[in-house]
């Protein structure tokens, strides 16, 4: 499933409170290790064992808004959420953690 992105910060909130768990990286083009774990990402996405899970990245300087509701402070972030909270959070590029991250959106 291919990674999305959000038009708003309506479109954020509409997939957040949603019924399936998102995955959401946020990133900066100037950000080094984003670009390191983006194809990382990008495999867990395709990955059919997380056919479940919603995956969306975030410019941080094109959507303020959202970086602020979510309270991003470094690059990248990955937040998860479930029905509109965010249930747990992983900061810089720390491939097995993602992973793990993304498989916690399916067993909790």
């Amino acid at each position: 499933m291919p990674v999305k992105t959000f038009s708003s910060f309506d479109d954020f909130k509409a997939v957040i409170n949603g019924e399936k768990p998102v995955v959401i990286d946020f990133w900066a083009t100037w950000c080094g290790p984003c670009r390191v774990i983006s194809p990382v990402f990008e495999k867990l996405s395709d990955d059919l064992s997380f056919a479940g899970v919603e995956f969306y990245k975030v410019d941080v300087d094109e959507q303020d808004q959202i970086s602020q509701e979510v309270g991003v402070r470094a690059m990248p972030t990955f937040a998860l959420f479930r029905k509109g909270e965010k249930v747990s959070e992983l900061v810089g590029a720390r491939p097995q953690e993602l992973q793990s991250l993304v498989a916690k959106a399916l067993t909790d």
